[in-house]
């Protein structure tokens, strides 16, 4: 099955050369290109992408905008596609509020080819991109800065029961389903079932808001 890829990115040499390279995997189709975010917005709508590429920082409309208008679209609009947002700085608060809005995860403008390539089917499969350390680290920080919210964070989690509750801990923790049956002594399917069942009862797209929400309502704590 082929991938439907947009980038949407102010800079053309970027956008070029993202798209040569994804464009050249068997499994990926670059189905168009935006240089702002009201016009990566427009040119969802109109090609229906699996993913959109998004940097953060643009003129006329910044990705977080556009990620928000994609993910949490007018009534009567059905298509949603995952977002992947794209940043030159490790720690930007701009991707943390896009990740609270529903975007799949982020990557850093100069990972090497492999990586982005990966990130694309990664996302694309419906996982959030959480792996490297620094997309812990940029929700870690923020967290710590914002403190705990006790009220609806909090009464959220009341839906799950003790295993899930242990799941989700290990979950935002950035711990991979293998891990988590490692530690919890369950088998993976079992795991991946429970994820599932998570993110259904706290009506959340992918494992980047489970993480956050986990922060949010104080389940884990920075640092821990």
């Amino acid at each position: 099955m082929t991938t439907r890829v947009i980038i949407v990115d102010d800079q053309a040499m970027v956008r070029a050369g993202f798209a040569a390279l994804l464009a050249a995997q068997s499994d990926i189709d670059v189905v168009g290109e935006a240089p702002d975010g009201a016009q990566g917005v427009e040119l969802s709508r109109r090609t229906h992408p699996d993913v959109v590429l998004m940097d953060v920082r643009m003129p006329e409309m910044d990705g977080l905008e556009a990620a928000r208008r994609l993910l949490e679209p007018a009534p009567g609009v059905t298509h949603r596609p995952r977002v992947l947002m794209l940043t030159t700085f490790d720690v930007d608060d701009y991707v943390y509020e896009a990740l609270r809005a529903g975007a799949s995860g982020f990557l850093l403008k100069d990972a090497p080819p492999a990586d982005l390539i990966a990130a694309v089917r990664v996302v694309a499969s419906g996982d959030a991109l959480l792996a490297p350390s620094v997309t812990r680290r940029l929700i870690a920080d923020f967290a710590r800065q914002r403190p705990a919210a006790r009220g609806k964070p909090a009464l959220r989690l009341k839906a799950l029961t003790e295993r899930e509750t242990e799941v989700l801990t290990l979950v935002a923790r950035g711990r991979s389903n293998a891990e988590i049956a490692q530690t919890l002594l369950l088998a993976e399917q079992t795991v991946k079932t429970h994820v599932s069942r998570i993110l259904t009862k706290l009506d959340l797209r992918d494992r980047a808001q489970a993480v956050v929400l986990a922060y949010e309502s104080g389940l884990v704590a920075p640092g821990e």
